[in-house]
């Protein structure tokens, strides 16, 4: 039996993993959990978090999983570690390979960062940019009525114009080139941060390259489904 790819998230916003996963994956079969009852998770304190990840995870469990994306930034900023302590697949988290992408994307060498309060207080894209280039530049800046936008399908509106023209005003006088949309809720806006933010600026979504990622892995232990083996 095909074992599936099992994605969790907040709500509605790990879809853009997912959505990768299809993309460049096609022949995995996926389980995506997304918990919108206790959304959003940003605020939430870290041991709250990390008991809700535990607790999706055992759910996950009886799917028999050969691997757990953890498509939300506030979760794998506070959780990720626990939760490979704890299962025998491999745990992938968001953080690191949207990094990743901006370190190579960035000429000037100072990196914008928008998440949760919780991703931002963390410090994990921080730590993990410094990792990859010791004088890089991090500017972080929380934006938490983001989320609450994309829960409600309301990307494209004069309200979420002014919402994010609003909330990132501070990080426009920078001298950063690359942003990193650090919450997976984030891609739903990208044309609003876009045009708020200016065509100098690239926007950095995890989605892309943690579905490499997860490639990698799948390929490195010979779990990547093949053609012969569909049904």
């Amino acid at each position: 039996m095909q074992q599936p790819i099992a994605i969790l998230d907040s709500g509605v916003g790990g879809l853009t993993v997912a959505k990768e996963v299809m993309r460049q994956l096609p022949r995995e079969k996926i389980i995506y959990f997304g918990d919108t009852a206790r959304t959003p998770y940003g605020p939430r304190p870290a041991d709250e978090i990390t008991r809700f990840t535990r607790e999706i995870v055992d759910y996950l469990i009886q799917y028999r999983p050969k691997m757990i994306v953890i498509a939300c930034n506030t979760a794998t900023a506070v959780a990720l570690e626990d939760i490979r302590s704890r299962v025998a697949v491999p745990v992938v988290g968001v953080i690191h390979p949207g990094a990743r992408a901006a370190n190579s994307s960035t000429q000037t060498g100072v990196v914008g960062v928008i998440g949760t309060e919780g991703t931002i207080s963390s410090g994990a894209y921080e730590n993990a940019l410094k990792q990859l280039s010791p004088t890089i530049e991090v500017v972080s800046l929380a934006c938490p009525r983001f989320v609450t936008l994309v829960e409600q399908g309301n990307f494209r509106s004069e309200e979420t114009f002014n919402t994010v023209k609003t909330s990132l005003g501070s990080l426009q006088a920078g001298n950063l080139d690359t942003l990193i949309l650090g919450c997976t809720h984030y891609p739903f806006l990208a044309e609003t941060i876009g045009e708020v933010m200016g065509k100098d600026v690239r926007l950095i979504s995890s989605d892309g390259e943690t579905a490499r990622e997860i490639s990698t892995i799948l390929h490195d232990r010979n779990r990547l489904e093949r053609a012969e083996d569909m049904p």
